[in-house]
Order: C-alpha cells, then structure tokens, then sequence
C-alpha cells in the first residue's frame, strides 16, 4: 500500500511547534483522530503510548516511527508531522527529531503494517529525501515530496 493513499493535506503538518516527545505523538494522533474508520479515538491514542512505552520509535537520522495495531481502528491511518525544532525523542541514535510518520492498523493487519513501514523506512533511509521533507512549507508541497519519492520505489 502507498503513501499517498494514506496520507491527505488533513493528515500532514508542516512547521508544527512541540516542546517534547508526548506533545509530538498528540500532534500526530490528533490529526487522525476524527477520521473515518476510528472508532475509539482514546483506545487509539492509548495503544500508540503504550507501544512507545515499549521501546522508543526514534529509529535515527531525525525520525520517529511511531505505531500500533489496536481494535481502535478499522483500517490503517497515517500521519506526517514535521516539526519546527528538534525534539528529543529517545531515538537510538539520541538525535532528536523534526519528522513523524504515525502509522495506526487494526490488529490483524500485520503483514501490511509491516510493509507500510518498511516502505517509509526505505524512503526515509535517503538523506536527499529528509531534506525536502524538512523544506517544504505547506502540506500540500511535502505530499508532493512524498509522491515523488515514492514513485520512485516503485
């Protein structure tokens, strides 16, 4: 699955301005929270702190991969929030970081969420690509970033 067909203007931000790691899982969650296909908007915001709880998402060079499968949810939900400033993150490279891909599946949808985010991790892997992400100024310019860079996955 792409992307792009998860993502929307609605479930990216551009410029966002957080102090610290729970303010930038909320940003990020409260972006999908009124979407279609959830049904427990508090189950949702709960399993994705507690899945962070586990072990952090920062997974280095400035990102953080937060997720969860939850019964919250029917379907899988994507947020992209790029921060103004670093926040620190607990990443394993203790960075902080500026950008976010929240990735929320119902829990039988295994297999999928692991290739949804394997296939960020792939885009996010190229320097090239985290650069852009961090220049674009409006939602609709970083999903054009998006698209293009996962047109070329393909």
């Amino acid at each position: 699955m792409e992307l792009t067909r998860l993502l929307d203007p609605s479930s990216v931000a551009v410029g966002v301005e957080v102090s610290d790691k729970e303010s930038l899982l909320n940003a990020a969650i409260d972006l999908v929270a009124d979407r279609k296909g959830v049904l427990d908007a508090d189950a949702m915001r709960e399993a994705v702190f507690e899945r962070e709880k586990t072990m952090s998402t920062g997974v280095g060079k400035g990102l953080g991969l937060p997720h969860a499968k939850t019964a919250a949810v029917n379907g899988i939900l994507a947020a992209l929030v790029v921060c103004k400033n670093p926040v620190d993150f607990e990443s394993i490279d203790n960075e902080p970081v500026r950008i976010v891909f929240l990735l929320v599946g119902k829990q039988d949808a295994k297999s999928q969420h692991v290739r949804i985010l394997s296939r960020i991790s792939r885009m996010m892997n190229q320097k090239d690509t985290r650069d852009r992400i961090l220049a674009a100024t409006t939602s609709e310019e970083l999903l054009s970033v998006i698209e293009e860079v996962e047109s070329q996955l393909n």
